[in-house]
């Protein structure tokens, strides 16, 4: 049988500062999402912040910002900014992309 994943109720985009690229974090936000459930991307972006889009339950996010925190990553994280936005449903999966 199948585990029934929780309902995606949530949308989050946040914002990562500091010295978050170069180090793994976006394999590691990956790997945290993917553990919890969560759907969505994560990618670096030119002005040398990580970005993540998620979408899922609460309580859901709310760990992958704590997994995240108390990870190797949180000493490099200065500044996190999170919106809250309604989900779109368009995610199947979570991955890494790339800005161009």
């Amino acid at each position: 049988m199948k585990k029934k994943e929780p309902p995606i109720t949530h949308r989050a985009h946040i914002f990562f500062s500091g010295r978050v690229q170069g180090i793994g974090f976006r394999y590691t936000a990956e790997e945290i999402a993917l553990e919890i459930g969560l759907v969505g991307w994560v990618k670096n972006i030119s002005d040398n912040r990580v970005e993540l889009v998620c979408e899922g339950a609460e309580d859901q996010i709310k760990l992958l910002l704590e997994k995240i925190k108390q990870s190797f990553l949180g000493q490099h994280i200065k500044k996190i900014v999170c919106d809250w936005e309604k989900p779109t449903g368009e995610f199947k999966d979570f991955r890494v992309e790339f800005y161009c």
